[in-house]
């Protein structure tokens, strides 16, 4: 086990999601770390992921309203001081554009400028030191992750003293998995094209953080959310096939998490486990983002 010695500062991490589970999937061994540490957690989710694919067993009641109990569930586990939810409708996947629901305008729909106001003002009453939002990519380049990837940074311009993270993955092994897969013809329509820009080039990624000996609170945060492991339209859910992989294989697979420092000064820290330059550097002085977006 890491014994995390207590902070020199103690500082404030607003991580900011599209939907629940998002905290959990990229950044939730990292998040589990810096709370473990002594630091300030502060979850924000864009969407309740009213959107988002579930059995009808978890409707009834609104799947919202029962996702957002679940990242509640999450939040406990990963050590987090606080949960805010931004209101806004969940995007969905599918080709056409959703209709408001509940007079909530759907994320994606929503003006960059207004919605990063809103981060940023959360970053002001938090006195945050760090915010993450997602890569260029949006990950997998789900409409609600693109649109707080440009939220977030927008926001990091107007707040020069917060230092911004971005979560991704690389992309390389990725590609790899959904090749085989693909040949194999396990993906269904899911094709390596799709995936050929998804998430970041390994080169361009800053920060690997050791998560190993966070697997046990990333599994809880993950097994909170239990409405998005139920099958949908017949297929078996990807968080399902992952809390079937015992622990210590767990830690193998997900064990490093990964960031993108877009306005980093210096050279990346030493392969490895950057979260010490994460929590020992604290509040930047440096120009935020100026050749970036």
């Amino acid at each position: 086990m890491y014994a995390e010695s207590p902070p020199v500062n103690r500082l404030c991490v607003v991580a900011v999601n599209a939907h629940p589970d998002d905290e959990a999937l990229l950044m939730g061994g990292t998040l589990a770390r810096l709370s473990a540490a002594g630091h300030r957690v502060v979850l924000v989710t864009a969407t309740d992921g009213d959107a988002g694919p579930s059995s009808a067993a978890y409707a009834e009641g609104g799947l919202g309203a029962r996702r957002l109990r679940e990242l509640r569930a999450s939040a406990l586990a990963l050590g987090a001081a606080e949960m805010i939810d931004l209101g806004y409708g969940d995007s969905g996947m599918g080709p056409h554009p959703l209709e408001p629901v509940g007079g909530r305008e759907r994320l994606h729909t929503v003006g960059v400028a207004e919605a990063a106001a809103r981060v940023r003002e959360i970053l002001d009453v938090q006195r945050a030191d760090l915010v993450i939002g997602y890569d260029e990519a949006g990950g997998y380049g789900h409409r609600d992750h693109v649109q707080v990837h440009h939220m977030v940074r927008a926001a990091a311009r107007m707040s020069p003293q917060v230092r911004l993270f971005e979560a991704t993955a690389p992309r390389e092994p990725m590609l790899r998995a959904v090749r085989v897969g693909h040949r194999l013809r396990l993906l269904g329509d899911v094709t390596p094209d799709e995936w050929a820009s998804a998430f970041t080039a390994s080169a361009a990624i800053t920060h690997r953080v050791n998560v190993r000996e966070q697997m046990h609170a990333k599994r809880a945060a993950l097994a909170a959310h239990q409405s998005q492991t139920s099958a949908s339209e017949g297929r078996t859910r990807n968080l399902a096939l992952t809390l079937a992989v015992p622990t210590p294989l767990l830690r193998v697979a997900l064990g490093r998490e990964f960031f993108i420092e877009p306005d980093r000064a210096g050279p990346p820290p030493a392969p490895g486990d950057a979260f010490s330059d994460i929590v020992h550097s604290g509040s930047v002085s440096s120009p935020r983002i100026s050749q970036h977006d």
